[in-house]
């Protein structure tokens, strides 16, 4: 049992306190990383604030990098010194789902009160996500862990974790939006963007970004959308078809907001597709006509963590950044110690940052 410093959540909707905690060593099929890197992402805020309830206290955090310090028996892929990135994305690899190809949706449960993060006095602590790596180590199954290529940045690296793959999955895997289509991506965010990176990689004609910021609409021309539309426009939607010529094959909602979510389906056009990918607080609603839906033959459908397959996915994105044809190092807005990281955290929600990341060494 070592001891290492983590920012740990006592109480929902307050600051997440810095303090020691204990770390065990890894079991039977679990890697220990020492963290490089761990982005703030808006679920982590989300966990933190009680939108979807759970025991504290507890350890966010799961965007993340760094290297391999150890590894627990019968391990396999991973070893001592190797550069991983560190994902929520825990599979058995035998139920239902992971056999289905679905690993993202494994019904495999853990025991959350046996993680291996603990206070002082022995008292359990979460490792929220399967992960907890607003910390300066982590024990995760291996199945969560991916090898990165040694020279990588993992400041930039850790992105790929969730923000990427979320977003870039969404459009590819979810959406499967085919060269000549038009795509609508509701949000500029981190995911957002990765969701109009993903758009344009698969070919779409039009990449239509849609958000309530000029500035992030300019952004998000930089990372590949055609077109900008105001959120704030009386019909925004009106506005998307004009600037592709036509409705949209599909549009991506990366927001949590329900607002969001009860205007999508007007972009689109007969037969179009909406994904869900940002995630809004339990309890909040949307509410569509279901005669449209069957009239038109539209559909919905949820992407979570962008139906990301890592030993298949992975590799594939680090050799599209490393051709410079996917931005990573242009997603960081800012780097924080993990001191900082109430700061850190106040700026990702004042909606300025891309993606802030905390950095340990």
């Amino acid at each position: 049992m070592q001891t290492i410093r983590a920012a740990v959540c006592h109480a929902f909707n307050a600051p997440l306190n810095v303090e020691e905690v204990r770390l065990r060593a890894p079991g039977p099929g679990e890697v220990e990383v020492e963290l490089a890197a761990c982005a703030v992402c808006h679920s982590d805020i989300s966990l933190a604030e009680g939108a979807w309830g759970g025991m504290l206290p507890a350890v966010y955090g799961h965007e993340a990098a760094g290297h391999v310090a150890s590894v627990g028996p019968g391990v396999q892929g991973v070893a001592p010194g190797d550069a991983v990135l560190v994902t929520l994305i825990r599979a058995c690899g035998h139920c239902v789902s992971c056999a289905s190809g679905k690993p993202v949706l494994c019904i495999t449960r853990t025991d959350e009160e046996a993680g291996p993060l603990s206070a002082a006095d022995g008292s359990p602590i979460l490792q929220g996500l399967d992960c907890g790596a607003f910390a300066e180590r982590v024990v995760v199954d291996v199945s969560q862990c991916a090898v990165l290529p040694d020279d990588m940045a993992l400041d930039a690296a850790c992105l790929i974790s969730c923000g990427v793959i979320t977003g870039l999955g969404a459009a590819v895997n979810t959406a499967r939006i085919r060269p000549g289509e038009v795509a609508v991506v509701i949000g500029a965010g981190g995911v957002g963007l990765n969701a109009i990176q993903g758009a344009r990689l698969a070919g779409a004609a039009r990449v239509i970004a849609v958000d309530i910021s000029e500035e992030k609409l300019a952004v998000a021309r930089a990372f590949g959308a055609t077109d900008g539309v105001l959120a704030t426009d009386p019909k925004p939607w009106r506005a998307a078809a004009r600037a592709a010529g036509r409705a949209a094959d599909a549009v991506l909602v990366t927001v949590g907001a329900a607002p969001a979510y009860q205007t999508a389906p007007r972009y689109l056009a007969p037969g179009g597709r909406m994904v869900a990918v940002g995630m809004p607080h339990s309890g909040q609603t949307a509410a569509y006509e279901p005669f449209i839906l069957a009239r038109t033959g539209q559909t919905m459908t949820g992407s979570m963590m962008g139906d990301t397959v890592l030993t298949r996915d992975i590799p594939w994105i680090v050799d599209l950044y490393r051709q410079g044809r996917l931005k990573l190092d242009e997603l960081v807005s800012g780097r924080w110690s993990l001191d900082q990281i109430n700061e850190a955290i106040a700026d990702t929600k004042s909606g300025a940052a891309r993606r802030n990341v905390i950095v340990f060494r």
